[in-house]
């Protein structure tokens, strides 16, 4: 059965509704648990959950400790184009937004991955819009030739792609594919996507399955928090996760937490979580999926990610820039979003060691790969 299937099983009304109606008694259930379901992470991110806040915080901690030591891994994301023919309504890159457009050339990738590396990063995440008259599969592949000699890590944010591209990509050298579906909400998807090829729900709720298919080394997964419900849609998210998991028992797995920041062109949603409610979710997918890494962005505060490194994340990045060129090239470009953190990877280090952490600049070794 495919997650589609599984997907059209569920409504989202329903689901809202029953995370709602949980009780004290349903999240004692779930603490007490040994493995924990998709009901149980119901849950774990209802209202009902928040006075067991503390106590969820101490066994996500525990949890995390157990199975990734005390390591965080730094990243840094590199945008090569923020070309686009979409229109999202909470994005930067939208299509409608009447801005200067750049596509990294080679020579100015060169440039830019020679800045990152002498900060000590071994784990980039190349970026792009979606413009797949420009970044496509060939250009993702010339840039990746042209990266893989200068990095242990490389992990990939683009457009969905075809079953027989992510085989090309992975053969080439890429270590995982984050793909976003942004809202599970399939009623309201395609008000906030209005145009372009993100607008086809089913094709980006397939993506996944694609990237498994193809055997990529880790999928990363995530909505956009703020954009509809977010207990909702996390619930979406986990249930995908825990397909994905029985179905690619060989592939590793990330979840990425982002709140939407401002942005060009931004419509508000009125859709918010509080730090408080954050810090629910995080310690909440931790008690789901001991083995999940959950990555946290420089979308959030210097003071949030302070806090948050000891209650389940595991993989942070770091003096990050979201434009194309932001690092030496072309500092001015338009960004995606707003960076709220905006220490340099040196501090972030610092950071972490000061409370007890190695920080670790790539998290495997190609020799090491089964």
């Amino acid at each position: 059965m495919s997650f589609n299937e599984i997907f059209d099983q569920y409504d989202w009304e329903e689901a809202k509704a029953s995370i709602i109606a949980k009780t004290p008694r349903d999240v004692e259930n779930a603490l007490l648990a040994e493995k924990r379901t998709p009901e149980h992470f119901k849950a774990l991110i209802s209202p009902a959950a928040q006075s067991y806040l503390e106590y969820m915080a101490r066994l996500s901690h525990s949890l995390t400790r157990k199975r990734f030591g005390n390591t965080i891994q730094l990243f840094a994301p590199l945008y090569l184009s923020n070309e686009c023919n979409n229109i999202c309504t909470y994005c930067g890159f939208s299509f409608d937004n009447k801005i200067k457009r750049k596509t990294l050339s080679a020579s100015e990738i060169l440039l830019e991955i020679n800045e990152l590396k002498n900060h000590g990063f071994q784990h980039i995440l190349l970026v792009t819009g979606e413009a797949g008259h420009t970044v496509n599969i060939d250009y993702f592949l010339k840039a990746v030739e042209l990266i893989r000699p200068h990095f242990a890590n490389i992990s990939l944010e683009v457009q969905p792609l075809e079953h027989d591209e992510y085989h090309l990509l992975h053969q080439c050298g890429i270590h995982s594919v984050l793909v976003y579906q942004e809202t599970y909400n399939k009623q309201q998807y395609n008000t906030w996507h209005t145009k372009g090829k993100k607008a086809n729900f089913n094709y980006r709720l397939q993506t996944p399955d694609r990237i498994g298919k193809a055997g990529m080394h880790k999928i990363g997964l995530g909505v956009l928090l703020g954009l509809d419900d977010w207990r909702t849609d996390s619930f979406f998210c986990a249930l995908h996760l825990h397909y994905l998991q029985k179905t690619y028992w060989q592939t590793r797995y990330s979840v990425s937490l982002p709140r939407i920041r401002p942005a060009e062109g931004l419509v508000q949603t009125g859709n918010s979580i509080t730090d408080a409610e954050l810090v629910q979710l995080i310690c909440a997918y931790r008690l789901f999926k001991e083995d999940l890494d959950i990555s946290m962005s420089t979308r959030e505060t210097e003071t949030f990610r302070n806090n948050i490194i000891k209650l389940g994340t595991t993989t942070i990045s770091a003096g990050s820039k979201t434009n194309p060129g932001g690092y030496i090239v072309d500092p001015q470009s338009l960004e995606q979003f707003e960076i709220s953190d905006e220490r340099s990877p040196e501090q972030m280090a610092a950071l972490i060691s000061s409370l007890g952490y190695t920080p670790v600049w790539k998290d495997w070794d190609k020799h090491l790969q089964s």
